[in-house]
């Protein structure tokens, strides 16, 4: 029986905003091994019209997507809170940027902002200051000239590589910590 051959792949991960929505777009070189291509954020906060804002997302998104070819797309799923005109906006947001994705043929999954921390650092109460700091050291990359939100889209990202791997028998069950560090050295923190 012939073994499978691993095909690079592209994943493109979102952080929705409605003033700044972060992106990175990561090649999955290998079941183990990632590269940051491109990350960062549209900035919004200049246009003052809401449906201005949502045009600028989806074509933003749209011309990424057309220039790095991802073939998933992951994205935070709003988190509940009290400002319901906040959620609208923020929910908005995020139902353009999944319609850019699904017009160019992307498979789309969202995440709780709790399971892409504990993704990321081992923990769903993680700062973004500390998910970012994971992402630096697991990546080997400086993340310090970016914006949080782009961070957030890679640790997004970062989620979906992990829970991909997970879900297509790509890391095997292990009995303690130790074990586990072994075998993904990457994943010390």
């Amino acid at each position: 029986m012939k073994k499978a051959v691993f095909k690079p792949y592209r994943l493109l991960g979102i952080d929705p905003g409605t003033n700044l929505l972060g992106y990175a777009v990561l090649e999955v070189q290998s079941k183990k091994t990632v590269k940051v291509l491109e990350m960062g954020v549209v900035k919004m906060g200049h246009l003052g019209d809401a449906y201005k804002k949502l045009g600028k997302i989806y074509e933003r998104l749209v011309e990424i997507i057309e220039v790095h070819k991802p073939r998933d797309m992951a994205i935070e799923a709003p988190f509940y809170g009290k400002n319901v005109q906040s959620m609208l906006k923020l929910g908005r947001a995020q139902g353009v940027s999944i319609a850019a994705g699904i017009s160019k043929g992307l498979e789309v999954t969202e995440y709780a902002p709790k399971k892409i921390k504990q993704s990321v650092t081992g923990s769903g109460n993680s700062s973004k200051e500390q998910v970012a700091g994971m992402l630096e050291m697991t990546l080997k990359v400086d993340l310090s000239s970016h914006y949080l939100d782009a961070t957030d889209a890679l640790a997004t990202a970062m989620c979906h590589f992990y829970q991909s791997n997970s879900a297509l028998g790509g890391t095997k069950k292990y009995s303690d910590w130790g074990s586990f560090l072994k075998d993904n050295p990457n994943r010390k923190g």
